[in-house]
């Protein structure tokens, strides 16, 4: 039979697109499906703010009476405004290995995009520069993560097939925890706090980041990465949203929030223990054990993950970050953890990258953002 394709367009169509992507990963080793309730949320209006201005269109493949594919198609005006672009997005795209099944999904993800009147879609990319973006095409034997999308060696040849070409390539760091953190870091860390006037603040409870910081770090992160590929700013009820979705799950003891005179935060390190092993286990679910293997990963682990990293530009360059590895690194050997990975990087953002060369460290992934025109 050939393929044929259905937009969602009820909540039962909706639980269908966000299973097929679990699904097709659940027996992958390297892969971490995400779970239904996160991807739920992030994928409803009326749930995820960010759709309050985005348009969309989630498409389902079926062959066989089977569903064998998904993509969404996205319209992010703020970001069109921007960068003076008229582009479409697509993301959550996921398909068996058949070009017939991908064509049919990059054909309906075009076709709506070109009745809109964009004049090119490019992706894998989310709503904004915090969900999902980068099709893997390097380290396919490499265990993926909480953050980042995980997919097969066979799709970047479809993506390629089909004519979509690279846009931007982002590179992946694993980074060798020190068993025992350089005692010039500290000295240097003490030297650039006093110099600046700059304080490391340590907390007690979740509770107190949220409630006295939560709204500058994401004051920071708009500031900070406002000039890289496709960011928009995000609006208070985005930021509520992402400090509800992500706050929870962090380890106090790997969060360094660094403040200046006025209580500014002026540079922002948070990260999390690895919930890919977890994830694995949980298959999609959060109960009735997904829970207990998310509990766990956070107290047992040996992996971390670098979430969010960010120096005000004011700050550039004056060493600060050493001040942020002085807060997380010893921590995280004590903790047991072995490696740290980075999140995505973009190859350009140069500034970002040179700061592991003072750790062993290795360039073990890249993904890649495709685009086409229309």
């Amino acid at each position: 039979m050939s393929v044929s394709i259905r937009e969602v367009s009820s909540k039962k169509d909706l639980k269908k697109f966000i299973w097929f992507g679990i699904n097709l990963y659940k027996d992958c080793k390297f892969a971490a499906p995400p779970l239904f309730m996160d991807d739920l949320l992030n994928l409803s209006k009326g749930k995820n703010p960010a759709l309050d201005f985005c348009d969309t269109a989630y498409f389902i493949a079926y062959k066989d009476n089977k569903i064998v594919g998904r993509i969404a198609a996205i319209i992010n005006p703020v970001a069109n405004e921007k960068w003076n672009q008229k582009n479409a997005r697509f993301g959550w795209v996921d398909f068996i290995d058949d070009l017939e099944i991908s064509k049919a999904l990059f054909d309906s993800a075009t076709a709506w995009a070109n009745n809109k009147g964009m004049t090119a879609i490019h992706g894998p990319l989310g709503f904004t520069d915090l969900d999902h973006e980068g099709t893997l095409i390097e380290g396919f034997d490499k265990l993926g993560t909480l953050a980042t999308i995980y997919n097969y060696p066979y799709y970047p040849k479809h993506f390629e097939q089909y004519g979509f070409v690279k846009d931007v390539d982002y590179n992946e760091y694993l980074i060798t925890v020190p068993e025992v953190f350089p005692e010039k870091y500290f000295r240097i860390a003490e030297i650039v706090k006093q110099k600046y006037n700059l304080t490391s603040k340590h907390f007690k409870k979740r509770k107190q980041v949220v409630d006295k910081y939560g709204l500058k770090i994401f004051e920071l992160l708009n500031l900070c990465y406002q000039d890289l590929y496709g960011f928009t700013k995000l609006n208070q009820n985005q930021i509520d949203f992402y400090i509800k979705l992500y706050f929870s799950f962090f380890r106090l003891d790997t969060v360094s929030i660094v403040v200046d005179q006025k209580d500014d935060v002026i540079a922002l390190g948070i990260a999390m223990p690895s919930f890919t092993k977890a994830l694995q286990k949980a298959k999609g679910n959060l109960f009735p054990f997904g829970w207990y293997y998310m509990l766990r990963a956070l107290n047992k682990n040996d992996v971390i993950d670098l979430y969010l990293m960010a120096v005000h530009p004011d700050y550039q360059n004056k060493g600060v970050n050493s001040v942020m590895f002085a807060d997380i690194m010893p921590n995280s050997a004590k903790n047991g953890y072995k490696f740290a990975e980075s999140n995505p990087e973009l190859e350009t953002n140069t500034k970002m990258s040179l700061q592991w060369g003072t750790f062993e460290h290795v360039n073990h992934k890249r993904r890649r953002v495709y685009i086409k025109k229309l």
